[in-house]
C-alpha cells in the first residue's frame, strides 16, 4: 500500500488548526462532490451516520451521492466544539428540502478522528432533523457552494 499524501492540517491539532480542518470540512460537504469528499478520509475510514455503519471510500461515496440525491439544495455550517491531539469534535446544522418541497433543518454532532497523515480515520455523527417553512431557512448562499465569509456561523445565527 502506498503511503498517502499528507492532508494539512496535520495532528497535533491547535485551536487554528482545529478551525482550519473544520471549515475544509464544511467547504468540501457543500460543494456536493461524493469523489472529492471521499478523498478527505482514510481508505478504511469507519462511520456511524445516524444508524448507518459503513467503512472505506467506496462506501462513504456511495452514502454522500445517496444523501445529496435526496437532500435538495443541501447547505451546512459546522462549528468547532472541542479538540485533542488527533481528535475533533463538531456542531453543525444544514437545510434541505425533499422532492415534495418540504424543507429541513438537521442539527447534529460529530466526532472525529485523524491518522497521522491529517486524513479522518473515523467518523460519528448523530443527527435529528426538524421541519421548517422555506422563510424560516436561515442558511443563504448560492448552492452548491461554500459559505460565504461574511454568512454568519452558527452561533451567530442563534442555532
Amino acid at each position: 500500500m502506498n503511503t498517502p499524501a499528507p492532508r494539512p492540517p496535520l495532528p497535533p491539532f491547535t485551536r487554528e488548526t482545529a478551525l482550519l480542518k473544520v471549515r475544509a470540512a464544511e467547504d468540501g460537504w457543500n460543494r456536493r462532490d461524493p469523489v472529492k469528499v471521499a478523498l478527505a478520509y482514510s481508505e478504511d475510514s469507519r462511520w456511524r451516520n445516524r444508524a448507518e455503519f459503513f467503512a472505506g471510500r467506496v462506501a462513504i461515496e456511495a452514502f454522500l451521492a445517496r444523501k445529496w440525491a435526496h437532500e435538495i439544495d443541501y447547505r451546512l455550517i459546522k462549528e468547532l466544539w472541542a479538540y485533542t491531539d488527533d481528535r475533533i469534535a463538531v456542531r453543525f446544522a444544514y437545510e434541505w428540502r425533499d422532492a415534495d418541497g418540504q424543507w429541513f433543518r438537521s442539527y447534529g454532532n460529530e466526532n472525529w478522528a485523524f491518522d497521522s497523515a491529517g486524513y479522518m480515520r473515523e467518523r460519528h455523527a448523530s443527527i435529528n432533523d426538524l421541519a421548517i417553512t422555506a422563510e424560516q431557512r436561515l442558511l443563504h448562499w448560492d448552492a452548491p457552494g461554500i459559505r460565504p465569509a461574511e454568512h454568519p456561523g452558527l452561533s451567530e445565527l442563534g442555532l
